[in-house]
């Protein structure tokens, strides 16, 4: 295939690399070339047009909880942190994204809740958090 059918290389942009930054404190999107849509964390195909043509893009990492759950009853690598809440945030620039909720009460936990990435370590692998705005 041509570069025009094919899209360019994505190995620059790749799940790894996404944690890998977040662990570092920077949380990247990427945007399709073709169609301009945004995405995070990495994917092979843009979800709008199928495209593999991407670039990356720093995200503010601010947000409001869209949704939540608190967790009680955890899977049983992480039954010692519970109880502890996971968000679907919807970041400033619209993109929506999962993380765990840190030092915020879980009786505050509300739907609209402003809030900031923050970097954290679970069982030495990165992840992504949320903590108050």
């Amino acid at each position: 295939m041509s570069e025009s059918s094919q899209g360019k290389d994505t190995s620059g942009v790749t799940l790894g690399r996404f944690f890998a930054q977040a662990r570092e404190g920077a949380l990247t999107g990427i945007r399709c070339v073709g169609c301009g849509a945004l995405a995070v964390p990495p994917k092979e195909l843009c979800p709008e047009c199928g495209a593999r043509r991407w670039e990356p893009v720093p995200l503010s990492g601010e947000g409001t909880i869209a949704s939540y759950t608190v967790i009680r009853v955890a899977p049983r690598g992480h039954a010692g942190d519970a109880p502890y809440a996971i968000a679907a945030v919807r970041l400033r620039e619209g993109v929506s994204l999962l993380g765990r909720v840190v030092d915020v009460p879980l009786e505050a936990l509300a739907v609209g809740l402003p809030v900031r990435f923050r970097p954290i370590v679970v069982k030495d692998r990165p992840a992504i958090a949320f903590g108050p705005a």
